[in-house]
């Protein structure tokens, strides 16, 4: 997991898809945390994509490295954590948020990953996965 999080951190923008019903959406994250083990990430309750997660809870997220060498595609589960501990790891490890989210506004919420599969792509070398 440390690698997928690796890849996620150094390739700051990564596409984050969830499902409207029966429509695909994809959008650009940026803020991804290592929390107790897990890969955490964060976004607001008034968003359409918290309203898909929660409807859904399947989703896929992808970037590639910017020399174009690799890329990643990750598949799994969210689980919201709703304990401030939580929220407070991913806020001070991402500041940048803090401009947007407190802990405590009522609309900031993190959750995690839970039965990943993380493809590593390339096409120089064969594909490999890493679970987690």
């Amino acid at each position: 997991m440390r690698e997928v999080l690796q890849f996620l951190k150094d390739n700051k923008t990564f596409f984050f898809a969830t499902m409207d019903e029966d429509q695909p959406r994809v959008r650009p994250f940026g803020a991804v945390t290592e929390f107790e083990g897990r890969l955490y990430f964060q976004t607001g309750k008034r968003k359409d994509v918290y309203q898909q997660m929660k409807a859904n809870p399947r989703v896929e997220i992808s970037t590639v490295a910017a020399d174009g060498s690799r890329w990643i595609r990750i598949q799994g589960s969210v689980v919201e954590d709703a304990r401030r501990e939580a929220r407070t790891a991913v806020l001070d490890d991402n500041p940048e948020l803090r401009n947007l989210y407190h802990e405590d506004d009522g609309n900031c919420v993190v959750f995690y990953l839970d039965d990943a599969i993380a493809t590593f792509f390339s096409f120089t070398h064969p594909k490999y996965h890493v679970v987690f």
